[in-house]
């Protein structure tokens, strides 16, 4: 599915996205689209396509272990300071 589809911007900033990656991506006229700035470039998603992307780089990992260890090493790092 990597197809590159152009999309000129206009004098006001507008861009056009072609109907078929519309089609494609079942985006229908008046749904939010996110634009994620990234170091490689810009993502362009729907919100629900975007918490697929998190929830799939996140698959795996135990992030409310992950954030009480951070938050214990914190406070023991204020409690030595102390």
């Amino acid at each position: 599915m990597d197809t590159t589809f152009v999309a000129p911007m206009g004098d006001r900033g507008r861009l056009v996205i072609p109907a078929e990656l519309r089609s494609r991506q079942h985006w229908e006229q008046g749904v939010p689209l996110l634009m994620i700035e990234t170091v490689g470039g810009v993502i362009l998603v729907t919100r629900e396509q975007a918490k697929a992307l998190v929830r799939s780089q996140l698959e795996g990992k135990d992030v409310l272990k992950s954030l009480l260890a951070e938050r214990r090493a914190a406070a023991s790092s204020e409690d030595a300071a102390a």
